[in-house]
Formats: C-alpha cells, structure tokens, sequence
C-alpha cells in the first residue's frame, strides 16, 4: 500500500476538468483509490466523490492506493494534482 501527501498545484483547484482526469485515468488501475482531506476519504474512482473534497489550491491531499499496480497507479495519478493547469 502506498500513502502520500500530495498538494493541489491547479490554480482554481479540484474542479470538474482535473476531477474527471484523475477518475479516468484511476479507472484503468486495478488498485483501490482513496483520496482523503481533512479526515474526509473518498473513492477515487467517483467524480462526485472527489468534488466534495472542495480542495482549493495549496490543499494537501493524502492519495492512498493499494493493489497490483499501486506504484505505477501513484505515479500516473499524483501527476495530476501536481499539475498547475487542467
């Protein structure tokens, strides 16, 4: 299982456009993905889910991912929180 803190870079934050990037892109994992902040976790792999987390820019997020491709799920992933533009 990996878990990290990873900050939201984008400017405007965990909008619909970076949201929906991160859950298509989660979907082709076999791990299960969770995305927590502020003691609140939840499925990565639902659009709804992650907007609920109102993660603003600057936010610290901890992406948990546990499964087969964890490692290469991680690195797919917290690419695009880092990301300054979605």
């Amino acid at each position: 299982m990996i878990k990290k803190e990873v900050i939201i870079r984008n400017k405007i934050g965990l909008h619909a456009r970076p949201a929906a990037q991160f859950v298509k892109a989660a979907e082709t994992f076999d791990s299960e993905i969770w995305v927590s902040k502020n003691g609140i976790r939840v499925n990565g792999k639902s659009i709804l889910s992650l907007l609920t987390l109102a993660a603003e820019e600057g936010s610290t997020i901890i992406l948990e991912i546990d499964g087969p491709d964890e490692e290469k799920a991680f690195q797919a992933l917290s690419t695009i929180f880092a990301e300054e533009e979605a």
